[in-house]
């Protein structure tokens, strides 16, 4: 009988824009940005990477086992380590203590840890987040992207008006730009497969995706008070810890649907400019 193969693991392959393309991707940050300011967001700037105990916090090695990348500095006590086969030996590493987020808006809080709000607070956040996936697709489906995110911090009223408000921008964005987006409720991993979180997950979707064809290009995510908690994040004046929510954007993957759209990326940025002109 012959042995079973290892599995394979995915060429982790980064993508490389071109310029064209990079002028689209900023375009479209700029208005995503420009939507978040407009609605009173102030922007932080988050580090790439973060302590694997800062994103324990959060479950990411329990609920996205899967999804998760880390980093960590030669073994060089017998010298500098040579690569084999494109990769390092186990052995090649010390200790992993870095690790890579697969969201942005983590960032937004571990900025506010411990914090005590004193009014609901809205900020935005670009990011490389990075995914363990089993394939990649050019620019669809990436190791390395760049997430812009607007997240809200506060009162369970305020996270659900900001999500209603950019469901409406999402969608009439999409439809000026030709693109059909279809809003489906999708699963959030981040509450448990039982108890009371996860329940309430399934009576109610705390997730919609923005799908381009089969590609989600945008998210609306409510995450009620699991990041206030793991945080310690309050809102003054009010009883337990703060809610929060948060609107994604996938900004590569925005390029490559406004590619497949409008069939080159200046006709593509054309387009975002125009759009982005009426203040939809």
């Amino acid at each position: 009988m012959a042995a079973e193969s290892a599995p394979v693991t995915p060429v982790l392959a980064p993508a490389i824009l071109d310029p064209d393309q990079t002028d689209l991707l900023r375009a479209l940050d700029g208005v995503f940005t420009g939507w978040g300011r407009s609605a009173g967001a102030r922007e932080i700037m988050p580090p790439p990477v973060y302590a694997v105990s800062d994103l324990e916090k959060f479950d990411v090695y329990t609920n996205f086992p899967q999804l998760a990348l880390v980093a960590a500095p030669l073994e060089l006590a017998d010298g500098p380590p040579k690569p084999a086969d494109g990769g390092f030996a186990p052995t090649d590493v010390r200790e992993v203590r870095l690790g890579l987020p697969h969201a942005t808006c983590f960032g937004a809080y571990l900025f506010h840890e411990g914090a005590e709000l004193t009014e609901d607070t809205l900020i935005t956040l670009v990011n490389r987040c990075f995914r363990n996936e089993d394939h990649y697709v050019p620019l669809r489906r990436l190791a390395s992207f760049q997430m812009r995110e607007i997240v809200a911090l506060g009162s369970y009223e305020h996270t659900q008006r900001v999500l209603a408000s950019f469901t409406e921008r999402i969608t009439a964005f999409g439809a000026a730009l030709g693109l059909e987006l279809d809003r489906v409720a999708a699963s959030d991993p981040f509450f448990e497969n039982g108890g009371a979180r996860a329940l309430m997950s399934r009576l109610s979707p705390v997730k919609h995706e923005f799908q381009a064809g089969d590609l989600a290009i945008a998210s609306v995510n409510t995450h009620r008070n699991f990041f206030g908690e793991r945080c310690r994040i309050r809102l003054a004046g009010a009883s337990g810890f703060a809610f929060t929510s948060c609107v994604a954007f996938g900004l590569e993957r925005w390029v490559a649907v406004l590619l497949d759209a409008h069939g080159s990326a200046p006709r593509a940025l054309a387009a975002v400019r125009d759009v982005a002109a009426r203040d939809l």
